[in-house]
């Protein structure tokens, strides 16, 4: 990473259940801070006080919320994240990492849930903030779900919805990913955490360094 990235630029990693989002935008945080560029890490649901009061009761609950009413509260939820942590941190020239996103809740409630994807788009119009980049980890189901087994933690509301929900969430992924290249590209999840960071950092550099555009082609895996 360069020292010289100095515009606050926004960055969301995404990808489905146990791909290493949260340990791959942790990593690259890290590597933004160390290169001498202000960093932001965040996440998805939360991110604010209020939105992490709002993750308890889409993760940890055991309510059975209508598609429409739980893409609500992620918007919600996403609203108070922008109002309070990531527009400001943005402003201030910092450069912010978030763990998920607006893909997710395209992929969770508006494809796997029913909620539908016009429904998710409009909300995403109504927030007005966009990514300058997402990077979108992929892993084939058996190895996110073994994965997911290693962790030895309690698996949350959307690990319980079963394979076949996981599934549709993985391919919608796949599906966003290719409708958006301009501000997505996707990596491989697969292989040791050091290889996929490098992965991601490289991606990182070839589209928002100085003199970049957001035309680069998609990097080999």
């Amino acid at each position: 990473m360069s020292p010289s990235l100095t515009r606050g630029r926004f960055i969301t990693l995404e990808g489905n259940e146990g791909a290493g989002k949260s340990t791959q935008a942790a990593l690259l945080a890290d590597a933004l801070a160390e290169s001498g560029t202000p960093v932001l890490l965040t996440r998805e649901p939360g991110g604010a006080p209020g939105a992490e009061r709002l993750r308890s009761l889409l993760l940890e609950g055991s309510h059975a919320w209508s598609a429409h009413a739980e893409t609500l509260l992620h918007f919600a939820a996403r609203a108070e994240h922008a109002a309070q942590t990531i527009r400001p941190a943005l402003t201030a020239g910092m450069w912010v990492v978030c763990d998920r996103f607006f893909d997710s809740t395209m992929a969770y409630q508006g494809h796997a849930q029913g909620a539908g994807a016009e429904a998710v788009r409009t909300l995403r119009r109504l927030l007005d903030l966009e990514p300058d980049l997402t990077i979108m980890l992929e892993l084939d189901l058996p190895k996110a779900t073994a994965r997911l087994a290693e962790r030895g933690r309690p698996a949350d509301r959307y690990e319980r919805m079963g394979e076949g929900f996981l599934a549709r969430v993985t391919q919608a992924f796949i599906e966003i990913a290719a409708a958006e290249p301009e501000r997505c590209i996707t990596i491989s999840g697969e292989g040791g955490i050091q290889t996929v960071a490098a992965r991601v950092r490289e991606a990182v550099w070839l589209r928002l360094s100085p003199g970049a555009t957001k035309a680069e082609p998609q990097l080999p895996e």
